[in-house]
């Protein structure tokens, strides 16, 4: 699959959780957008709505849309093999979703890429966290995946500088970061920084925005209380300048998880995303010479 700049990807949780498989796939096609991206919940939603395995990528294609990535893979990090979460400490659907539940998705789906965080900690090293991403990135290969690695500010990989030694070490050709505009501004990254990276390990973008003070919560705040982009402060102008300076082509996506978005629907919440992040994209000439 070709996705480059000027392909908008409408990721999971810019729309409410609980909207319908097919009225997903509605809302990211009338709004306009290349691609979305799905977790082993959206697709848990659209079983239970009804569609078999052989129609839900027909039912994608249809939409005139492709999967991006898919989104997260936990599993990976040191000593996580064998951890179990119950339902009760599973808000979000998260852990229910396992590495051969999510690559079986992913291949089935034609999707182009994983994305992988560390979500559960621990006391590992670099070295041990970049030879277990190494391992996800040879696992992932075997289904056409590229892997992105995006850090979480209350994680183990909690900067940049952090995922990219990960990165770098595990060495791997479809292994690379996503750069996540939420986490860029709460981990003091800047588009100095940005501009520093080799254009090639850079395998994602998602865009939101907030305040430019960090709020009390940062957890709380990442999942109930991003902004659109383009209204709040962070310096995504900035951000994009630098990808674009250094030869970035990959697609956008638009991550705002929002309760206050999500209460205008699904349809409501996917065309805001995407008219704030062209508006966005055209002050940064993303995509542009």
């Amino acid at each position: 699959m070709t996705l480059g700049p000027g392909d908008l990807v409408l990721c999971s949780g810019t729309i409410p959780r609980d909207t319908p498989f097919l009225e997903r796939l509605q809302a990211a096609s009338a709004a306009g957008y290349r691609a979305i991206s799905m977790w082993g919940r959206d697709y848990e939603r659209a079983r239970r709505d009804g569609h078999g395995e052989t129609d839900i990528p027909t039912l994608i294609a249809d939409h005139g849309l492709v999967v991006a990535e898919v989104d997260p893979a936990w599993w990976w990090t040191p000593g996580a093999a064998g951890v179990e979460i119950p339902p009760e400490l599973d808000p979000f659907d998260v852990f229910c979703h396992g590495e051969d539940d999510l690559l079986r998705m992913a291949e089935s789906v034609g999707a182009r890429s994983l994305n992988a965080a560390d979500v559960l900690g621990g006391r590992w090293t670099v070295d041990e966290g970049a030879a277990a991403f190494a391992a996800l990135c040879d696992r992932a290969a075997e289904h056409g995946l590229l892997v992105h690695l995006e850090w979480l500010v209350w994680s183990r990989i909690s900067d940049l500088d952090s995922a990219l030694e990960i990165v770098r070490l595990a060495d791997r050709p479809n292994g690379g970061l996503n750069i996540d505009t939420w986490h860029c501004a709460r981990a003091g990254v800047t588009p100095a920084d940005l501009h520093a990276l080799p254009s090639d390990r850079v395998l994602a973008i998602q865009l939101d925005d907030g305040p430019a003070a960090p709020e009390a919560d940062l957890l709380h705040a990442t999942l109930h209380e991003r902004m659109l982009p383009g209204a709040g402060e962070f310096d995504l102008v900035g951000y994009l300048g630098a990808l674009r300076a250094i030869g970035t082509t990959v697609p956008v996506g638009v991550e705002v998880f929002s309760d206050t978005l999500h209460a205008t629907g699904a349809l409501a919440a996917a065309r805001s995303a995407a008219d704030a992040t062209r508006a966005v994209l055209s002050d940064a000439r993303w995509g542009q010479a």
